[in-house]
């Protein structure tokens, strides 16, 4: 436990402490006054109101749309379900600066959609809406599909006989049962969308700015810490209590329910209605996934003089002026920082998660929690809070290589936590204790009993860590060296300039990062057990 809370203490809790202290400290005295004078100014209080409106919106949406497909990956066996299952875990791995971008290339002026109908939604609502829906739709098909799958299907079936409807069946039984892992994905999902970045920042315009977009404009542009660090608290306020929330619902889950192997609860779509289904869910996919997706790659080939590997060819050049090495050359360095911060955050969240199943109690709970918060607190902030507070002895990291793993490191260890956790409660205490009493030592206990069973759904952590990291933005753009850029960075920074040829090399690199992240989860696909697929986490 001692390792894991000191990488926080020094890593999350110093750098974001230190950025609000900046903000709210004047001459060595607090200024709390400081907080309800910026709550209470009007455009502060459109943002708030905003970024609630649309976290609640994109959460109704990809629940409503996200839920068919869960049954459909819980209940039916169909050819090609493993591979669909990585696809439409991509998208929540690419970082939300590709995502915004594949919408821009579909919705936006100059897009598909404008070229084909005249559609364009580039500056509305409904694009931040279905971008959220692209984003999150894997938390949901993942944390309530898993559950589901595990669901005793006979008790359905009991309800049936004894003369309820299918839908009455379904109400009664399978639906409280599955409403802790429900509640756990809206949580989840509002989360992310409370505290979005990359997405609203491209796609929403001048008018539209979530909390997190508000942040990095106080703190990038207007350079008004104090405000900043106001709406730091805020969210940080607001993402606590979603996340207490989250905890309990996780509990309730884990203790509230019987499950059985999912291996047996699978078929083949029976009847006309089920196929409908399939059906229904495999074209939602193809338009709200693979179409964004698809139109990316077809842009990063249309260049100028036809379809080619213009922009592809461009990324070898520094000539654009945007880098001070040629763009490609992020791709290496993103795969270099991205191993780095695996390990960080392998090491760091497989001592947590052992730390967790051995002990008991509010300490624990507590630190449970702390492991989820940097999924919510402001990146921006903790990257900012990094070139403060990491700036001078024992920690004078600023010129170091390895600030950027760090960062990364930080949103690596809760897809650690949550995967590997499930797993390792599911050992056999007794295995443990009967080594213990055989005289062996806590080290070689987990190396001969715990590693052997969780081997597999450790390697599953790793490549989850791996794929985040790569698409970790928000921090990493405030710490990422010119000539160090990552691929997030780079993406941004072409779509920032004007001109044909950054558009298309952002496109380029931004299809080069989908392709690595899609390898990976396939890659993770091919090792999910059983234990590590139905533990309702990712």
């Amino acid at each position: 436990m001692a390792l894991p809370v000191a990488f926080f203490a020094a890593f999350f809790a110093y750098p974001v402490a230190a950025i609000v202290a900046r903000g709210l400290k004047v001459d060595g005295a607090w200024q709390f006054g400081r907080i309800a004078e910026v709550v209470s100014q009007p455009d502060i209080r459109h943002v708030l109101w905003f970024t609630t409106w649309q976290a609640l919106a994109s959460t109704a949406l990809t629940l409503l749309i996200a839920l068919p497909a869960a049954y459909v990956f819980a209940r039916f066996d169909f050819p090609g379900k493993q591979v669909l299952r990585a696809v439409v875990t991509v998208p929540f791995v690419l970082p939300t600066v590709v995502a915004g971008t594949a919408f821009l290339a579909l919705l936006g002026r100059g897009g598909l959609l404008d070229e084909m109908w005249g559609v364009r939604l580039d500056t509305t609502v409904w694009a931040i809406l279905l971008a959220h829906v692209f984003f999150n739709y894997a938390v949901v098909v993942r944390t309530v599909g898993g559950l589901w799958s595990q669901l005793d299907p006979r008790q359905e079936e009991a309800a049936r006989v004894l003369g309820a409807s299918r839908f009455a069946a379904w109400r009664k039984v399978t639906l409280p049962a599955l409403a802790p892992a429900v509640a756990a994905a809206s949580l989840m999902v509002f989360l992310f969308t409370f505290t979005s970045f990359g997405i609203v920042q491209i796609l929403g315009g001048p008018a539209y700015s979530t909390l997190e977009v508000e942040i990095y404009r106080q703190t990038s542009q207007i350079f008004d810490l104090s405000t900043a660090a106001v709406l730091t608290l805020v969210q940080f306020a607001a993402v606590g209590a979603i996340l207490a929330v989250h905890g309990w619902t996780v509990r309730r889950r884990e203790t509230a329910l019987r499950l059985v192997d999912a291996s047996g609860t699978t078929h083949r779509p029976r009847g006309a209605g089920q196929r409908a289904l399939l059906g229904g869910v495999l074209l939602t996919i193809a338009a709200l996934i693979l179409l964004p997706l698809g139109v990316l790659v077809q842009r990063s080939f249309k260049g100028p003089d036809g379809y080619g590997f213009t922009y592809f060819r461009a990324l070898t050049s520094a000539d654009g002026g945007a880098f001070l090495v040629p763009p490609i050359d992020a791709v290496g360095n993103s795969l270099q920082y991205a191993l780095a911060a695996t390990a960080i955050a392998v090491l760091v969240g497989g001592l947590a998660a052992a730390a967790l199943t051995r002990r008991a109690g509010r300490f624990v709970r507590g630190f449970d929690a702390l492991l989820m918060l940097p999924l919510g607190v402001s990146a921006v902030t903790v990257g900012f809070g990094f070139l403060i507070a990491l700036d001078e002895p024992p920690l004078d990291l600023r010129a170091s290589w390895i600030l950027v793993p760090l960062a990364q490191a930080l949103v690596g260890v809760p897809f650690v936590v949550r995967t590997m956790l499930p797993v390792l409660r599911a050992v056999d205490e007794r295995l443990r204790e009967a080594a213990a009493v055989l005289g062996a030592s806590p080290w070689r206990v987990w190396r001969e009993v715990d590693l052997p069973m969780v081997r597999r759904a450790l390697l599953v952590a790793a490549g989850f860590a791996f794929a985040v990291s790569l698409g970790e933005f928000g921090a990493t753009v405030f710490i990422a060296r010119p000539d160090n850029p990552t691929l997030p960075v780079a993406v941004a920074r072409l779509l920032g300039r004007a001109g044909e040829l950054n558009y298309g090399q952002a496109m380029a690199l931004s299809t080069i990062l989908m392709v690595v992240c899609a390898v990976s989860l396939l890659l993770l696909e091919r090792v999910r057990t059983v234990s590590t697929a139905s533990t309702g986490e990712f």
